[in-house]
């Protein structure tokens, strides 16, 4: 598997609107203030309806509020699939190194972690432990968004050099 996450290095907390927050696709704002064609960025809840107008946003960040709450996860698959949304889809909040996977086969681009899950230390120094959750996995029995067809689907399968050749 060639996946890729990128990590964001910059507190969710910083990119939505406020004081702090730059205008353009790092900011984000609710989808109550959000409007098509804005160059913010989108902010969701985990529990956020879809609706058709946020497949014209540039970026949308999902905001996980726990580590056990999948709900942004299903969420990530209905707007890729339901909604055709092919901008920037980035996850904000509790997640934590074991989710990566989950996230790249739900559709995610990037991710932004702080705390004890971050994949970069204090002193600024990558950790490879968050990247390398993706590492063990080569394939997946099961279609995701980044791979539409299952395993059983994939597989060549010489059906007729075995019938033709039997092995006694």
């Amino acid at each position: 598997m060639n996946a890729q996450l990128d990590y964001i290095d910059q507190p969710a907390a910083q990119m939505v609107s406020g004081p702090g927050a730059v205008p353009g696709p790092a900011r984000l704002v609710a989808a109550e203030q959000w409007t098509p064609g804005s160059s913010d960025g989108l902010l969701l809840a985990v529990d956020a309806e879809p609706e058709q107008r946020f497949a014209g946003a540039e970026l949308i960040a999902i905001d996980f509020p726990a580590f056990t709450d999948g709900r942004g996860l299903s969420l990530a698959v209905l707007l890729r699939t339901r909604l055709g949304f092919r901008g920037e889809l980035r996850a904000v909040g509790d997640i934590r190194a074991d989710m990566l996977h989950y996230l790249y086969r739900c559709g995610f681009d990037s991710f932004s972690m702080s705390g004890e899950g971050s994949p970069v230390d204090a002193d600024g120094v990558t950790k490879t432990t968050a990247f390398d959750a993706l590492a063990p996995y080569s394939d997946c029995y099961q279609a995701s968004v980044r791979q539409p067809r299952p395993a059983y689907r994939r597989v060549e399968r010489c059906i007729a050099q075995e019938l033709s050749s039997p092995s006694f």
